[in-house]
């Protein structure tokens, strides 16, 4: 999870322990590195050791494409944008790159939603 760190008061450090809660790995991506919810957190994406599946997009849109390169160059099977964090660019590449896109829903909307 992209954008993920140890401060409570933001919607990433949530919708964490709820995917955790659903039996997901979390590995938080944020350059202070945090160890959130009992996971160790890495600086950037390319330090994350071993394979990528799905790269949740917790950041600004503004620099939500950036993520999607690096989630491209990384292997990452799938790029999932939050709420809000729109780039239509940045989706486009990946899909031409061969990786699943959703953008602008929450995964722990999503989730309740499907009832997992």
């Amino acid at each position: 999870m992209v954008g993920l760190s140890n401060n409570a008061a933001r919607a990433a450090y949530g919708v964490a322990l709820r995917l955790k809660s659903l039996g997901m790995e979390i590995i938080p991506v944020h350059p202070s590195a945090p160890l959130v919810h009992g996971s160790q957190g890495f600086s950037s994406l390319a330090e994350v050791p071993g394979a990528v599946d799905v790269v949740d997009v917790f950041v600004n849109a503004t620099l939500a494409g950036a993520v999607v390169d690096q989630a491209i160059e990384r292997g990452a099977s799938a790029v999932w944008l939050q709420l809000d964090v729109v780039d239509h660019d940045a989706a486009d590449r990946a899909m031409a790159a061969g990786l699943d896109v959703v953008m602008d829903r929450c995964p722990a909307i999503e989730a309740g939603r499907l009832a997992l």
